[in-house]
């Protein structure tokens, strides 16, 4: 028999063995059967048929069981090389099942042509505190804006950010007398320089609370107003 007879019985072989249709089994699987099959064989004692016989040579139960024993184990191998091979990287995108979440909330638009209009507060009125959390978030209405217009005594406001009450697109506010100007309990404002502006239904609050812009008091005002 030369060697293209041999590759020739190994094809026919093969084709005849049922298993090799198979899918091969999965490693963990393998090793729980062959770890039965050698306790059930030192259970039983029987270990003869692995001996070599007379002439020196393993009897043929041996040999089948060792050749299938490698033929388990070289397909259990392959399938885990395979499936390595075949694992398609992860994606991101949301898991079976779930929702993607909700979008994040966007700051309310003022309506084209909205105004709000305040007040100072009036001389007697005009009592102190140092700014605070507490006072701030008690006012309904707080925003941080520029001066765009004074004309007499109003002024106008461009607000670039709400921190309380409903957007529009100006405020207009009465501006304070020179008196609380003079005692530095009010706001001079001036055309086009930046301000932090609370008030409490329709009057401006003063005492430092409105004031042209400073971070400390902005931060004060993100606090305040957070959430």
């Amino acid at each position: 028999m030369n060697h293209h007879d041999d590759e020739e019985l190994r094809r026919r072989l093969s084709a005849l063995d049922p298993a090799s249709r198979l899918t091969p089994a999965a490693p963990e699987r393998v090793a729980g059967l062959l770890e039965c099959a050698m306790l059930d064989q030192a259970s039983s004692g029987r270990t003869t048929d692995a001996r070599p016989d007379a002439t020196g040579r393993r009897r043929p139960l041996a040999w089948v069981a060792a050749a299938a024993a490698v033929v388990v184990i070289a397909g259990a191998s392959f399938a885990g090389l395979r499936g390595d091979d075949d694992a398609q990287a992860p994606t991101a995108g949301p898991s079976a099942g779930q929702e993607p979440g909700p979008p994040a909330a966007e700051e309310p638009a003022a309506d084209p042509g909205s105004m709000t209009a305040l007040v100072a507060a009036a001389d007697a009125n005009a009592k102190c505190m140092v700014p605070n959390v507490q006072v701030l978030r008690a006012n309904s209405l707080a925003f941080d804006g520029t001066v765009t217009a004074i004309e007499g005594d109003q002024v106008t406001l461009e607000p670039t950010a709400w921190f309380k009450g409903t957007p529009t697109e100006t405020v207009t506010v009465t501006a304070p007398s020179k008196m609380l100007q003079e005692l530095l309990v009010a706001v001079d404002f001036q055309v086009g320089e930046r301000y932090l502006v609370t008030a409490f239904q329709d009057t401006v609050t003063l005492c430092g609370f409105t004031a042209a812009y400073d971070e400390a008091l902005a931060q004060l005002y993100r606090d305040a107003y957070a959430g």
